[in-house]
This record gives C-alpha cells, sequence and structure tokens, in this order.
C-alpha cells in the first residue's frame, strides 16, 4: 500500500510539472560564462559584508570556474595562504515569481566545504536581508555528510535559521541529483530527486512571514569554512568541485 501511495505521489507530482511551461533554462553551453544572464560576486564581500556575513574564508574570483561539456565547474581551492572560489548571481538579469525550480547538480565534498544553490528577494537593495527573504534550495556542508539542508530566511526570524530542515540522503556524494522548490503564492515545497522533504506554509502571511510574493534571482557558490561549513577546514580535501548541469524555471 505505502508503494502505492508514493508511486500516486510521483505521478501527480510529475504531471502537476508537465503541466507547465519551461520559460527559462541555463545549460551551460559554450566556452564562457553567459553576462547577459549572470553576474560575478568577487572578493571576501568588505567592507559593506566581510565574510559574506557568515566569517567564511574564501575570496571569490572569476578565474575558478569553467565550462566543461555544458557543465558548469566551480572550483574551491587553497592558493598559498589564500582559499579562492566562485560566486554568480542573477541579479536585475533573470528574476523570477512562482514556478518550479530545478538544478541537477553534483556536490564536493570534504570539511570545510559548503557549496548552496539559492535564490534571494530583488528587492534586497532597497529592504536589505532578511526582509527581501532568501530561499534556500540547496545547501551541503562537508562536515556532515549524506545531509542536505534546505532553508528559508525571513524578517521574521531575524535571519535565523528557524525554518528549515536537514534531510539525510545516503551516498548524496555519489553523481549528479536533482534540488528543486515547488513555489506558489501559498507556500514553498522543497525537492531533492523528486522526494518532498520540506514545506513552508505559514498560517499568517504578511511582509515579516512571507516576502515570497515578489521576485527572486539566482545565486550559485562554493563557500569555505564560515559559521556553517567550518570553522575546520581541511585543507587536504582541496581543491573541490561543485558542477552544476543545468538550471530550469517552470511556470
Amino acid at each position: 500500500m505505502k508503494k502505492l501511495l508514493l508511486l500516486l505521489f510521483v505521478t501527480v507530482s510529475f504531471a502537476q510539472k508537465d503541466k507547465r511551461k519551461l520559460v527559462w533554462e541555463e545549460n551551460f553551453d559554450g566556452k564562457i560564462l553567459n553576462e547577459k544572464i549572470w553576474n560575478f560576486e568577487l572578493g571576501n564581500g568588505c567592507p559593506n559584508l566581510c565574510g559574506w556575513g557568515n566569517n567564511e574564508s574564501q575570496i571569490y574570483t572569476k578565474e575558478n570556474h569553467k565550462l566543461e561539456n555544458g557543465i558548469l565547474v566551480i572550483e574551491a581551492k587553497k592558493d598559498g595562504e589564500t582559499y579562492t572560489s566562485t560566486r554568480i548571481t542573477t541579479k536585475a538579469k533573470k528574476e523570477f515569481l512562482y514556478g518550479r525550480v530545478e538544478a541537477r547538480a553534483k556536490l564536493p565534498v570534504g570539511t570545510g566545504i559548503w557549496p548552496a544553490f539559492w535564490m534571494l528577494g530583488a528587492n534586497i537593495s532597497e529592504v536589505g536581508w532578511p526582509k527581501c527573504g532568501e530561499i534556500d534550495i540547496l545547501e551541503y556542508v562537508g562536515k556532515e555528510p549524506d545531509m542536505v539542508f534546505t532553508s528559508l530566511h525571513t524578517q521574521d526570524s531575524f535571519g535565523n535559521t528557524i525554518n528549515t530542515k536537514k534531510t539525510s540522503f545516503p551516498d548524496i556524494e555519489d553523481g549528479f541529483h536533482i534540488y528543486a522548490i515547488d513555489w506558489t503564492k501559498d507556500k514553498i515545497d522543497f525537492f531533492v530527486d523528486n522526494k518532498c522533504v520540506y514545506t513552508f506554509n505559514p498560517e499568517i502571511k504578511n511582509e515579516n512571514t512571507w516576502p515570497f510574493d515578489k521576485p527572486f534571482y539566482f545565486i550559485v557558490n562554493v563557500a569555505i569554512g564560515g559559521n556553517f561549513g567550518g570553522p575546520t577546514i581541511d585543507n587536504e580535501i582541496l581543491p573541490q568541485k561543485f558542477e552544476i548541469d543545468y538550471i530550469k524555471m517552470y511556470q
């Protein structure tokens, strides 16, 4: 009976997605990242957000990424005494309100590694964080193997990670997996390989509890160390690669 219910759930989930139109996709074809779509965020966040708000150790550069056989590869590494990586966003270029977001990705591994695929409210420059809202579709920290973190930040939580779920997926580090959200005006469902792992649906929706009624943009990055990924960094595991096959948006 349980297997039948699971089959019905998966079938309904695919049917719902199939009713939607693919409105945007990034397949990372070509030889260089398309800067009509992507922005590079460079440095260590200083002076406004040193350590990018989390005491992270890396400096972001344009050099720590490449496109290879239709895959975006972000490499986290140690250059002498400096940790480097890449962080890209679609701010002011590709922003969306509601729909199903999917990314197919392969995780880096090791203590100190912190890859993420996430979204921020496009009005962040006007209202600040966390009032703009944040949707963490995928976070992984190498110090906790086999775990996927899915979270949200709102003004109501004062930036604390209280709207969150940590889900065990044995061997999630092996190969590519699909990380997704189904985002409507009422709720946000989080998926890993089409398994719903978390639903956010606050009973009271206002600007402090539900900033998710405005457009958001994408962010892809690999942090090193920090409040969440660290504090310990195992230098022996570096370099590590975060590989993204595609990002798709259905509405």
